[in-house]
Formats: structure tokens, C-alpha cells, sequence
């Protein structure tokens, strides 16, 4: 097919879809996608993260939200040729709503709309003062009792959450915290962080000296601003925690440090939270009308209890707690787990030269770090998706244009071919007893990661040392410890100084149980997973993110957080989401989740 001709099928499309829009037809819309097909939007339509599937979701959609958002101009964006791969025609595109503007990525298949992605961008009339709007920063001319910004600043930070209230309260400053409360910065949404540490960028320097970033530069871009170009591909945690305090100054975010939430009620009536805060020892109580819980993706800590433990003599902790080997040189460990934690761990612990021993208690997805990026990553973050035109946004976008539902067809061929290329490698493992699995449909860690957030490890030299049995290997199920040793249920008797827990972590709703009441947790449900029906993420079917984003059950309660990427890409939404709210725009939330899993 010629460029021309795809133009003009895409263009023929558009025209087709802004006519019966503008029409108010939605039969006629949902004619245009195909019998199998997805249109997946983020806030535009939908004021929610929402997919839905074939002619009549299209159609329950319409019927719902076309009225209130009035959705049209549908136009190729400027300077984006379609593209087709004989097969599938994709085309970027833009469009409008009476709030908003937009962007997205549409796929025709066979003449007829297979995938499109609706996301909203900006709010008219509230959009960032960014680029041409950028402020002026210095005030040219004279005028008596100036104040610098250093005073303006000052000013804001003395009276915010005293004088003046907050309209949103993020708990949680790490990450995905940081990445909200800049996006809510530039909007102009009043906004308070509050994090427990000394210091942004304390819970990665609190953690494990080994760890560092698993994903590659490219993926981990903040908002506003990207790292350097000469910034290494994996970064040191010490060297993300000291990036996280530079970008919260330099993006003035408000940011109450050594700062503990004792507890968050929701007053029905007013639409308002009361949050009782510990500002470094002083009592203070904030009231904002938005709540964003960004405590972390994975949530509180799991940690398993069992018989003995009381009388063990050595040390007993979670991974999160473990801040490096240095003690425990000529020391006995038990490392209980076996995913990205777990190796981390076991690997600074032998380097350390410790006796170490990982306790594999269900299989394990495991792929190379040099292979995830060649195959898994390269296309769309790399220093060769750059060259080819593909932005960090342009990624986010395609990334998030594939449907929940079937991105497994796209990803099993991919770690097939990983599982090739590895083939010594995996076979390694297996000789040495390890458990492998690549998902419950093959289709590897991006799956693994948004249906259960656990089950997989990244390899970054972890795996050699369990194949060549310097971190000794063994699997089972702790069943109780002695005083020098934890047994598992076969008998297996481990002597140990040390036993780390790398057990994972619980849903988030757990926090909203421990800061506002097990009833809001229970109203909220369970927090990540799709709905997949595969272990450890149970149906039914939501096809996004359980409450992850976007509007729960409990008014004003929002869940924020996971990895980089998704706190980059997705604080834009909630961003966006808060903003309308705060300037009193029509929000009208189509199919809010509903709740089938408390935990």
C-alpha cells in the first residue's frame, strides 16, 4: 500500500468518526471498529482509565459520556506520516473535547478501527505555563516593596498547611509522590508530599548497598525533566535518591519531610479530609479535599510469621529493612525468596563473603538484563529508539496503546525469542535446581509485573553464582526456626545468623486500613492486578489496573505509584483528574471499578 493511500484511508476514517460524533450518532461510531477490536482511554472520555472492547463497548461508552465531553476534531497530528506494516495501518492523532485536548495512536485493521487510544493532555483554559507560557521569572521595571522569589517562596512554604490548606495531601514521598507532586506544581493544585524520611530520595538510600535501577535510563525519565545524557544506564540507588532530592528543590515541590501520618478520616459532608499529621514532633492537622495514597505499588510489607520465631537468637527481617551486608561477612544467612530482592541481596551478601542460602518457595520468571533490553526494551526505550524518533513520550504512548487484553500476543513471541537466545543459561538454572517459569501464558515479566507485581527477576549476575553454587540453593516452605536455624517443611534444617525475609509486599489498600479504617480499605478493594485469572491476580476481567490512577469507591481517595515509568507517564492523568476537580469542572466518572477482591 502506498503512504498516500494509507493517508488517505486514515484521513477518510477520521472524517467518518468527527461526523458522527459531531452527529451525536453512535451507532454510526461504532460501526467503525471492528467486531474484535479495543478503544482504551485515559481520562478524555471517560474521566477514568478505561478499555473497552468491540462495537457495543464503544457504544455503551458513547451513550454515557459523549454528551457531557462532546469529543471531536479528530485530525493526524502535524507532522506524523501514518505507517503500515502490511497488515495494520497506525496513525497518531490528536483531538479535542469542551475541557480538554488530546492525543493518541489508532490502528486500522482490514478498513475498520482495531485499537485506539484517547489520552487527554492538557485542560482549556488550565493548561501549564510551559514553553511559550513559560513565567517570566525576574519582574523587569521598578516597583517598592518587591518581593524575591526567595520571599515569595518562603511565604508559600510557611503558610501552606497552616494559614492556607492544601487542596491535596500526597502521603508517600518517594518516586511516584515526587513525580504527582510536580505534575500538580505546574497545574497550580495547592499541594503538601508528606514522607517519613530525613531526606527525598531516603528510600533508596535507606535500602540494600547493591540495589539500583533493574530498567534501563530510557524508561526512568521524571517528569520535566529527563536525565542527562551522560547519566549511566542502570542507576545506583544512592544516585537515584540524591536525583530525587535535586528535582523536588529545582520543581518546588512542597515537601514535608521526617513527617509521619497518624491517621486520615473523611468527612461526608463536607467533602474533606481531616489528616493528622507529625511534622518532625509537632502536631499538626491538615484538611484537604483530595487524598492521594503514593505509599508504593507493592504496598506494606509481607512479613510471615511462624512457630519459633521468638526464640530464634540471630536476626529476623524483611528485605525492606535490610541495609546491606557489611555485618554479616563469615556469617550464616537464609535469604527466604527468590525474586529481584532476593538475588540482589544474595549477591552483596556473598560478595561480602558470607555463607548465603536462597529458599526458593515457588517458581520464578528469570530473564537477563542484556536480553530484556535488546529484545524486551530496544524498540522503544534505547539510545537506538532516540536516533529513530522515538521520544520517551512517544514510547509511553505506544506502550500504553496495547491493550491489557491482548498484550500477551505481543509479548510471548518476544520472550520465546529470549528463551532461545538464553538457552545455556536457563538450562543452568535448572540443573541447579531452580525453578523456572516464564507466566502462566509465557508471556514473561511485563505481564508478571501488571497482573501480580512480583514473581521475576531481572539478572544482573545473581543467577551465575546460584548456577555455579556459590549462593547455595534449596526449595521449600519455612515451617518453624530453632534457636540457630530456620526448618523448612521437609525437615531441611538451614543454621542461620541472619534470615531475610524477601517475602514481597500486600496490596496498597493495606495503608488505607492502617491510616483511615479497614471499612475504607474494604470499600476500595484489593490495589493492582488486572484481573487476568492467573496466580495471584484472580478475575474477573477489569481491564485496567484495579484503582490504580483513577477514582475509587471511597470519594476523594486516590492510588498512586508504581515503577518509574508508570509514575512518569501516569501522574499526568491523576494530575489532570485532581485539577478538574479543584477548578470545579464537570467530571463525570464512567463505570467507576467495582470491588471483588478486599486484598
Amino acid at each position: 500500500m502506498l503512504d498516500i493511500n494509507v493517508t488517505v484511508e486514515v484521513e477518510e476514517t477520521l472524517s467518518s468518526l468527527n461526523d458522527a460524533l459531531t452527529a451525536g450518532d453512535v451507532k454510526a461510531v461504532a460501526a467503525l471498529f471492528a467486531t474484535d477490536s479495543y478503544w482504551r482511554d485515559l481520562v478524555a472520555v471517560s474521566w477514568n482509565l478505561k478499555t473497552v472492547e468491540g462495537p457495543a463497548g464503544v457504544t455503551d461508552l458513547l451513550r454515557s459520556q459523549l454528551a457531557h465531553c462532546h469529543l471531536r476534531n479528530f485530525k493526524i497530528q502535524d507532522g506524523e506520516d501514518p505507517t503500515w506494516d502490511g497488515e495494520v495501518v497506525t496513525a497518531w492523532v490528536t483531538f479535542e473535547t469542551d475541557t480538554g485536548r488530546g492525543w493518541g495512536l489508532l490502528r486500522l485493521k482490514d478498513g475498520r478501527i482495531w485499537t485506539l487510544l484517547t489520552a487527554l493532555q492538557e485542560l482549556k483554559g488550565f493548561e501549564e505555563n510551559r514553553g511559550t507560557r513559560r513565567p517570566m521569572g525576574a519582574e523587569h521595571g521598578a516597583r517598592k516593596n518587591r518581593q524575591s522569589w526567595k520571599e515569595l517562596r518562603d511565604a508559600e512554604t510557611a503558610s501552606l498547611g497552616y494559614d492556607t490548606q492544601p487542596y491535596t495531601v500526597i502521603i508517600g514521598g518517594g518516586q511516584g509522590g515526587i513525580a504527582l507532586g510536580a505534575r500538580l506544581r505546574q497545574l497550580g493544585v495547592p499541594t503538601i508530599v508528606l514522607d517519613r524520611h530525613d531526606r527525598p530520595g531516603d528510600q533508596w538510600r535507606s535500602r540494600y548497598k547493591s540495589l539500583c535501577l533493574h530498567d534501563p535510563i530510557w524508561y526512568d525519565h521524571l517528569p520535566y525533566i529527563k536525565f542527562p545524557d551522560n547519566w549511566p544506564v542502570f542507576t545506583p540507588k544512592d544516585k537515584v535518591g540524591d536525583w530525587l532530592e535535586m528535582y523536588t528543590k529545582v520543581m518546588e515541590i512542597n515537601y514535608w519531610s521526617r513527617t509521619e501520618v497518624r491517621k486520615a478520616d473523611f468527612d461526608e459532608e463536607t467533602g474533606t479530609w481531616t489528616v493528622e499529621v507529625d511534622r518532625d514532633g509537632e502536631k499538626v492537622t491538615l484538611r484537604p479535599t483530595q487524598l492521594v495514597l503514593a505509599t508504593g505499588m507493592s504496598g506494606k510489607p509481607n512479613m510471615p510469621t511462624f512457630p519459633g520465631m521468638d526464640s530464634f537468637k540471630g536476626t529476623i527481617q524483611h528485605s525492606s529493612q535490610h541495609d546491606g551486608p557489611e555485618a554479616w561477612t563469615g556469617k550464616k544467612v537464609v535469604v527466604v525468596g527468590s525474586n529481584n530482592s532476593a538475588h540482589d541481596i544474595c549477591a552483596a551478601l556473598w560478595e561480602a563473603d558470607a555463607d548465603v542460602t536462597m529458599v526458593q518457595r515457588s517458581s520464578t520468571h528469570i530473564v537477563r538484563s542484556d536480553t530484556l533490553m535488546e529484545i524486551g526494551l530496544g524498540a522503544l526505550y534505547s539510545e537506538e529508539a532516540v536516533a529513530n524518533g522515538v521520544t520517551t513520550e512517544k514510547a509511553d504512548m505506544i506502550f500504553a496503546s496495547l491493550p491489557y487484553k491482548i498484550m500477551h500476543e505481543f509479548q510471548i513471541p518476544l520472550y520465546d525469542q529470549m528463551r532461545e537466545r538464553d538457552a545455556e543459561f536457563y538450562a543452568g538454572l535448572e540443573k541447579a535446581g531452580f525453578q523456572l517459569d516464564w507466566g502462566d501464558d509465557g508471556s514473561g515479566l511485563f505481564l508478571k509485573y501488571l497482573r501480580r507485581g512480583s514473581g521475576y527477576y531481572i539478572d544482573v549476575g545473581a543467577s551465575q553464582l546460584i548456577i555455579d553454587g556459590e549462593v547455595k540453593l534449596v526449595r521449600g516452605q519455612v515451617d518453624h526456626s530453632e534457636e540457630n536455624a530456620v526448618v523448612l517443611n521437609d525437615g531441611t534444617r538451614l543454621e542461620a545468623d541472619l534470615v531475610v525475609m524477601a517475602t514481597g509486599f500486600g496490596s496498597m489498600n493495606g495503608w488505607a486500613a492502617d491510616l483511615i479504617s479497614q471499612e475504607v480499605a474494604d470499600k476500595v478493594g484489593k490495589v493492582w492486578g488486572l484481573g487476568s485469572d492467573t496466580t495471584k491476580d484472580p478475575g474477573p476481567w477489569e481491564g485496567e489496573q484495579r484503582n490504580m490512577w483513577k477514582p475509587t469507591q471511597q470519594e476523594n481517595l486516590w492510588f498512586h505509584g508504581g515503577n518509574l515509568h508508570q509514575s512518569r507517564h501516569y501522574s499526568l492523568y491523576l494530575a489532570l483528574q485532581l485539577k478538574a476537580r479543584l477548578e470545579g469542572l464537570d467530571t463525570p466518572v464512567y463505570r467507576l471499578q467495582d470491588v471483588h477482591h478486599l486484598w
